[in-house]
């Protein structure tokens, strides 16, 4: 049997989940500057339009979990959130960006319409707590350290604060050093519990690591796991899109280059379709 996600409405206009179109999650994944992030933005969202998809627009104001000190962690939280606020009012679109710590929240809540939960920081009941207080849509991240079935846990959490705004994001799973795996298996199984779930076709092509003082990727393969994971029932997918892909700040190697964007979305919406005239998604 087909299960249907309830539908969750963003900032009062933007519905997903249930029986809408699939949606997109996507921008740069650090704010690079006002400029660049409200080009992108602009960008993703005439594309969208055009195609009749709804878009969420995400970029991290800090990335505080790099793996080098040296490497580039975005503008900060006062200063992103202005900028993503800026996005926000002046393109009339919802935004996104990840917490890192309990403080950061309500700051955040002012600004974002979806808190997203890292990926890393998926079990950190505090955070999940004082997010979903919040009564935000909440996106969260599996880690690449779990099972799908683990992440029952965290929707638990948020569940527990009468908090039903849920989005649960697929990543990919560790493989060894420095890979990760898509399991298709994960989209069917987090979506037995009833929330919308997104395939998060750049992280699951990443090699944490890999470069040794950053991650590496593979960003060729992002339009076959976003394929992937839309036939067998994802709601949403999530990618990390940049002008310059070679030349970002934060994740260039699984970073999808905008020049593909449209011609990826139009064969998504195609197999959306075709995989929801189907019965069940495996």
């Amino acid at each position: 049997m087909l299960i249907v996600a309830r539908e969750i409405t963003i900032n009062n206009k933007t519905r997903i989940g249930g029986t809408n179109p699939f949606f997109l999650i996507g921008g740069p994944c650090v704010i690079e500057s006002q400029d660049h992030a409200f080009f992108i933005a602009k960008e993703i969202k005439e594309i969208c339009e055009n195609l009749k998809i709804s878009f969420i627009f995400k970029a991290s104001y800090d990335k505080a979990n790099r793996s080098s000190l040296a490497s580039f962690r975005g503008p900060g939280l006062e200063q992103g959130l202005e900028i993503l606020g800026f996005i926000k009012n002046e393109l009339d679109i919802p935004v996104l960006s990840d917490v890192h710590e309990t403080n950061q929240v309500d700051k955040a809540a002012k600004v974002l319409d979806i808190i997203q939960i890292p990926a890393f920081l998926c079990r950190q009941t505090d955070l999940i707590v004082e997010a979903a207080k919040t009564q935000k849509t909440l996106n969260l991240k599996k880690g690449q350290f779990l099972s799908p079935y683990e992440m029952k846990n965290a929707v638990e959490k948020v569940l527990g604060q009468k908090n039903e705004n849920i989005i649960l994001t697929e990543r990919g799973t560790s493989f060894g050093y420095n890979n990760l795996v898509f399991d298709v298996h994960s989209i069917p199984i987090m979506k037995r519990w009833g929330f919308p779930v997104v395939i998060d076709a750049s992280h699951s092509v990443q090699k944490p690591g890999g470069e040794g003082s950053s991650s590496g990727g593979d960003a060729e393969f992002i339009p076959s796991v976003a394929k992937a994971g839309i036939a067998v029932g994802a709601d949403g997918v999530f990618l990390e899109i940049h002008d310059n892909p070679a030349q970002a700040l934060s994740d260039k190697h699984n970073s999808l280059n905008i020049k593909e964007l449209q011609n990826l979305l139009s064969s998504l919406l195609h197999l959306k379709k075709a995989s929801d005239r189907n019965n069940d998604p495996l």
